[in-house]
């Protein structure tokens, strides 16, 4: 079958797997799915900043999709509550809009995202996803749970905040109308907590999320029979979603296309990370930019049905591939399924209080601060602990979709910080062996030749680098050393660029001019290849490069000043000539 279908059409790929085993499989994975997606479909809306059914949509159209487009057996993709915060921060960021206006734009947010998604996939860019670093996402993740936990604080108190609040603003609030807390909200709430934590400790596989949320309605409607003292989510509209066309203006799309880019990246590399972390338990192979496609699609197509940015679901793709799914069929079975809920039993959610979601969300919250990564991040590495913690705290104070991109550029500052000083390493052969291979002076305690510095250079030659590796060579060839010779090893040397050739040239020059010379020797063959190609291999000189240091150096030591040579009481080198007699 062409490639090209298979792009288009990957559920092509395993449709010969179906059987009725595997149906009957992915059947009983697609109820257990249900039993998550129900409860955390209407929580993610509720952060989003919409009503539940939009939630639900997207846990139905989006979910399938991604599912039959994606390359993953096992992903399951949906509403999340880490791309739901930054849709409602980035809508938010736009001003204040109706409820009509906010959908509206919602909507434009997921198809601008899909679009964005699909292009890197059609186009083989997943690549890029790479340069949002681990710790970039576990910042931000730690700081939109922060987030998230603090915009449910008025639902789980009771207490009537405005919409739209920062974080500092939320607590200043709270704290202002602290002896107006709702007493039952607050008891519902924390036995929702508390049952679902007790749930999850006795065995992780129980739907703990859904079991503290029956708990913690049934405590609320046993304090509050008549459904006065505290809100409540309300009942589902009884439908699914109508086909709609998204609001296409330029004005609109311009505006969000900042928010839809972080949007797209951070829901690409969720996806793609669960993917490849489900992958490893289950031995299939994972097309990285086919995930692209299909999370694209599911965003793109989502769009046309009232939903908002999805991507993959840890816990839902994990319980799937748990509860025994075979193919992406498992996925589709529990979408079909909530549809049926939802047409079935719209009145589901007409009693769930709001400070039991706000609980829920509030677990969903903590579990998603990776308080292990944290740690070992901030014991580890001082680079590493900067981007977390800058990411983290540009998470809770500026615009989130700018938060990801303060971690991503301080990432690349700190990688272009590393690369362009490469680390030169002066080398030296062992004197006690008689192979005398190269080894670091410092570590081995080795002697150098008074004439000549043998460097190592771990790291490619390229316009950010060259002034660093000139800076070293001129510092080594100072007036005074009495070096005048240079045997560059470049077995670390990944690529020359132009600025790197140039450097070379400078120093050839210039080291000729002082009486000595620059050799470079143990190229890989990749890089000497493509110095002819360009021509760089004949302007600076054959003469200047061989193949291993030995044979550097075998011409390299004819030229050492003979007098010198004489008065040094360490033979460097097996081919350094003999000491001169002793007078008598």
């Amino acid at each position: 079958m062409s490639p090209l279908i298979l792009k288009f059409l990957p559920f092509l790929r395993w449709r010969g797997q179906i059987t009725p085993d595997s149906l009957k499989a992915d059947f009983m994975a697609g109820l257990t799915g249900l039993v998550l997606v129900l409860p955390q479909a209407v929580a993610y809306a509720f952060i989003a900043g919409l009503p539940p059914e939009y939630g639900i949509y997207t846990a139905i159209v989006s979910c399938s999709v991604a599912a039959l487009f994606g390359s993953s057996w096992h992903l399951v993709s949906g509403p999340t509550a880490a791309l739901a915060i930054v849709v409602m921060s980035v809508i938010n960021g736009l001003g204040s809009h109706t409820p009509e206006q906010y959908i509206a734009l919602m909507i434009s947010l997921t198809l601008l995202t899909g679009v964005i998604q699909l292009a890197l996939g059609v186009f083989r860019l997943g690549t890029l996803v790479n340069f949002i670093s681990h710790t970039v996402v576990i910042g931000f993740t730690a700081g939109a749970a922060v987030l998230i936990a603090a915009s449910q604080l008025k639902h789980l108190l009771g207490v009537e905040l405005g919409s739209g609040l920062s974080l500092w603003q939320t607590i200043e609030q709270l704290w202002a109308h602290w002896e107006s807390v709702n007493l039952v909200a607050v008891q519902a709430g924390v036995i929702t907590i508390l049952v679902a934590v007790v749930v999850r400790s006795i065995n992780r596989r129980l739907p703990y999320l859904l079991l503290g949320m029956a708990a913690g309605s049934l405590a609320c409607f046993l304090l509050d029979s008549d459904g006065s003292r505290v809100g409540y989510v309300g009942a589902l509209p009884g439908q699914l979603p109508v086909p709609s066309l998204p609001e296409f203006s330029f004005a609109s799309l311009k505006s969000l296309a900042s928010g839809a880019l972080a949007v797209a990246l951070l829901g690409l590399i969720e996806a793609v990370s669960i993917a490849r972390a489900i992958a490893v338990r289950s031995q299939q192979h994972i097309h990285g930019n086919q995930e692209l496609i299909g999370q694209g699609m599911s965003n793109l197509v989502g769009s046309f049905f009232s939903c908002f940015a999805s991507t993959g679901s840890f816990t839902r793709s994990g319980a799937n591939y748990d509860a025994g799914a075979r193919t992406p069929l498992a996925t589709v079975f529990a979408s079909v399924m909530l549809a049926l809920v939802v047409v079935m039993a719209p009145a589901i959610t007409e009693r769930l209080p709001l400070s039991v979601m706000a609980g829920s969300i509030l677990l969903i919250s903590w579990n998603l601060i990776d308080f292990g990564s944290i740690r070992h991040i901030l014991s580890s590495s001082r680079s590493e602990a900067a981007i977390l913690l800058v990411t983290l705290f540009s998470t809770l104070l500026v615009e989130l979709e700018f938060a990801i991109y303060i971690g991503v550029l301080l990432s690349l500052a700190i990688y272009l910080r590393r690369t362009s000083q490469p680390r030169i390493v002066r080398v030296a052969p062992l004197q006690q062996s008689e192979r005398r291979h190269m080894r670091n002076i410092q570590r081995y305690n080795l002697e150098e030749c008074p004439q000549l510095k043998i460097i190592r250079v771990d790291g490619s030659l390229f316009f950010g680098a060259v002034d660093h590796v000139q800076q070293q060579i001129r510092q080594l060839t100072a007036p005074g050393s009495g070096v005048r010779h240079i045997l560059l090893v470049g077995k670390g040397i990944n690529f020359i660029d132009v600025a790197g050739v140039e450097m070379l040239h400078q120093e050839i020059n210039r080291l000729e001019r002082l009486g000595g010379k620059l050799m470079i020797c143990s190229l890989k063959g990749t890089v000497m290849d493509e110095l002819e190609r360009t021509g760089a291999l004949k302007s600076l000189g054959d003469d200047h490069f061989y193949e291993t240091p030995k044979t550097a150096l075998a011409d390299l030591i004819p030229m050492l000043d003979r007098d010198r040579c004489d008065s040094c009481t360490v033979r460097i080198f097996s081919d350094c000539p003999p000491p001169p007699p002793e007078k008598v």
